[in-house]
């Protein structure tokens, strides 16, 4: 990974690459023993992932990895390449919070931040494949996130009030659908 130079320093490899981030193509160039954290924070600035623990016990550097939550503090960037990488950045739309932002917000899921990027991002996976979860089985995915602040109740009800929300609007998007297809 190092090169001796003629002058007999060491030089350190780069990787040059491109990652699928948020839905962008993004040129990076890295050590190659970076962590996907180090990356998105250090070399694309995206400083939303939070950096916990290093041991993937707590859960604040979750993002998802082609559609699945990764604790990226235990992942090396050089296995991301050609993977759909999605941080807390990409969340919104815009400025139109998510719903799990919003409800978020709204509910007290969050209240001093730190856990809340790995936790959006955990919760989104699990609402992407369980449009309805039952209170167990947002516990159950969230259980790799720890939050030292809210008591958990919170996060769960912010949860279960996304997912109503979510199915409200793909219940007035495919309402509105059917009735633009029999007119």
């Amino acid at each position: 990974m190092n090169t001796v130079t003629d002058q007999g320093t060491v030089a350190q490899r780069r990787v040059h690459m491109t990652l699928r981030v948020n839905g962008e193509e993004i040129e990076v160039s890295f050590a190659p023993y970076k962590t996907l954290l180090e990356v998105l924070r250090e070399d694309l600035n995206l400083t939303g992932t939070k950096h916990g623990c290093e041991l993937g016990e707590c859960g604040a550097c979750a993002v998802l990895v082609d559609g699945r939550p990764l604790l990226s503090c235990l992942t090396l960037a050089l296995e991301c390449e050609g993977r759909s990488i999605e941080t807390i950045e990409g969340l919104a739309n815009g400025t139109e919070l998510h719903p799990l932002q919003a409800a978020f917000a709204d509910l007290g899921g969050s209240q001093c931040g730190y856990c809340t990027p790995g936790v959006l991002m955990t919760a989104k996976a699990l609402l992407d494949s369980d449009p309805d979860p039952s209170p167990e089985r947002i516990k159950e995915a969230l259980s790799g996130n720890l939050c030292r602040c809210t008591g958990y109740q919170q996060i769960v009800e912010s949860v279960q009030s996304a997912a109503r929300e979510i199915r409200e609007m793909e219940h007035k998007i495919s309402a509105s659908g059917a009735r633009g297809g029999a007119a």
